[in-house]
């Protein structure tokens, strides 16, 4: 009973610093000079400027965009030109959750944008979309197509011996 008590006081510690966390608001660092702009948009009006290495308050998301505050203005600037730096929490705190989303250490980008520019809402309002699955379908080749194709454009065989042939096709 005894250590059952000392596991609830640990897991509510946890629970009350992690929310503190999500309340706090995410700060970063400019990776680069970049414009900042009135919307979301590369033909947006631009309402001031980010130096690199200027820091940032991550105000909101959208797209492959971040709104960011710094000591002058508040604009949209590209998500790649951002380093996010945790929150303005505890560095221990931000430092355990780099770890653990696999960001710490390197300071280089680990994914793509298109990813990076997807949120968590955004991917669960997405709905499967008949019409273009049979459109990229339609753009199929066959492998005698292919063979055709290179051929007439004078492209040679290279073979590959560590990949072996799909089943039912000739090489």
């Amino acid at each position: 009973m005894h250590k059952l008590k000392y596991l609830l006081i640990a897991t509510s510690v946890s629970t009350l610093l992690l929310a503190n966390q999500s309340m706090a608001a995410e700060t970063g660092s400019a990776l680069k000079n970049d414009s900042m702009r009135f919307e979301p948009f590369a033909d947006a009006k631009v309402t001031g400027s980010l130096s690199r290495g200027d820091s940032v308050e991550i105000i909101s998301k959208k797209g492959a965009w971040l709104q960011v505050k710094t000591k002058k203005t508040t604009g949209w600037v590209r998500i790649l030109s951002v380093k996010r730096g945790g929150t303005s929490s505890s560095n221990q705190t931000s430092g355990v959750l780099a770890l653990a989303s696999g960001r710490a250490g390197t300071g280089q980008v680990v994914s793509t944008t298109g990813i990076r520019g997807l949120n968590e809402e955004e991917l669960k309002a997405a709905k499967f979309n008949e019409a273009e699955i049979k459109k990229l379908e339609s753009y199929t080749l066959s492998a005698e197509q292919g063979r055709k194709f290179a051929s007439k454009g004078n492209l040679k065989t290279i073979p590959f011996p560590n990949l072996s042939a799909a089943k039912g096709e000739a090489q």
